[in-house]
């Protein structure tokens, strides 16, 4: 895909960003055509490796001034800036937006944190979880009865967090094409999960919502949930629409069809679907309901999940270490691209028109990492809180 063009082909991207959020969001980037590089020095390494594709590494010794010096020429380079620190750590180690957009006024500077670049919280260390419980996200997931369950970093990470920063970025990329300026992009994960909410909140403690685990969609309808099934496996119900209830009320054998609105009549709905599903193993149930209205499906696994002749018929080039890029475009269609996590800072630098001698004190050689070498593995050493300072 180099010589293919892509949405966004001859965008240039600088990531500074360490985590998940940002290399997911420069990820994104990069399998639309961004060019991006990522700029890793000192102690806190590079990003996990499941986001490295279509990217270039440098290193730069940030505590140099030769070092801040090629950061800046590469920032007069680019389109895009994408970092992740604390407020201010940026700025300390001249890599902020005042200092970035004075040398290139063009420049689109997004900054993805937890709690963004205001307010009594912003200083504080935090993670996905730590958002979700500040926004609502969390108090609203997982049964009545428990504590609520633990949805990965998905939600605040990567929807309140990478995917609300890309669109940070390419509404400004839009925006900049008729005021021919860059700005800069506060993309807290807190205001993503709070957006998300949006449909949610509004309905807190009342009737399709009145508590965790007693809604219409977060496990309370017993025609909106999972059941366990005979050998251990799961399948999902999502029978909301009274046509599709009934179908599946109907493929059941359950005789009258009750009135699925009514919650008097959740228990014993609940009762029959938990026994009818004990029933049969769960591949048994994907075959009676497949290609059916009931909205019933089996709870596959994430390696079930590549075998699955629906996704490999529309990814047949992903898998387990190769997410697809998204979307798809009819025009200028996307393919994933390579990986190649060795250092580039000669060839990087030098195409920004620095010296071999001056690239050898910007990026000592003794700090350059080998191919391979140049992502963390997953999990990440947890060596820091996040959203800590690069050096």
């Amino acid at each position: 895909m180099s010589g293919a063009v892509r949405p966004l082909s001859g965008i240039r991207v600088l990531d500074l960003s360490r985590l998940a959020p940002g290399p997911y969001c420069t990820m994104m980037l990069a399998d639309l055509g961004a060019e991006v590089i990522v700029v890793g020095g000192g102690r806190a390494g590079l990003p996990v490796s499941s986001f490295a594709r279509g990217k270039r590494f440098v290193t730069l010794d940030l505590k140099s001034d030769e070092g801040r010096q090629a950061l800046h020429r590469l920032a007069e380079t680019a389109d895009v800036v994408v970092e992740g620190f604390r407020p201010g750590v940026a700025d300390r180690i001249g890599a902020g937006y005042a200092e970035l957009s004075a040398l290139n006024p063009r420049l689109i500077y997004c900054s993805i944190t937890g709690y963004g670049q205001d307010g009594p919280m912003a200083q504080v260390a935090g993670h996905d979880l730590n958002y979700l419980a500040m926004t609502g996200v969390l108090g609203s997931i997982g049964p009545a009865d428990a504590p609520p369950v633990v949805p990965l970093n998905l939600i605040a990470d990567f929807a309140g967090g990478s995917m609300v920063g890309v669109i940070g970025i390419l509404s400004a990329l839009f925006e900049r094409e008729k005021s021919g300026k860059g700005q800069h992009i506060d993309a807290a994960m807190i205001d993503g999960c709070l957006s998300l909410m949006a449909m949610y909140s509004p309905h807190w403690n009342n009737k399709p919502l009145s508590e965790r685990g007693a809604g219409f969609l977060n496990g309370g309808a017993p025609y909106y949930r999972c059941y366990r099934c005979g050998d251990g496996g799961y399948v999902s119900v999502g029978a909301l629409e009274p046509q599709f209830f009934a179908l599946l009320w109907d493929r059941l054998g359950q005789g009258p069809l009750p009135d699925q609105m009514d919650q008097e009549q959740w228990p014993s709905i609940e009762q029959v679907f938990e026994q009818a599903f004990a029933a049969r193993p769960r591949d048994e149930w994907a075959a009676l309901f497949a290609a059916t209205d009931a909205c019933v499906y089996p709870v596959l696994t994430p390696d079930e999940a590549w075998r699955n002749e629906h996704i490999r018929s529309r990814h047949p080039d992903a898998g387990p270490d190769a997410a697809p890029p998204v979307p798809r475009f009819s025009r200028t269609p996307l393919a994933i691209p390579g990986t190649h996590t060795g250092d580039c800072s000669d060839e990087v630098l030098a195409g920004v028109g620095l010296s071999a001698e001056f690239i050898e004190r910007a990026s000592p050689l003794s700090g350059r990492l080998k191919d391979g070498e140049g992502a963390m593995g997953w999990p990440p050493p947890l060596r820091r809180a996040a959203h800590d300072p690069i050096i």
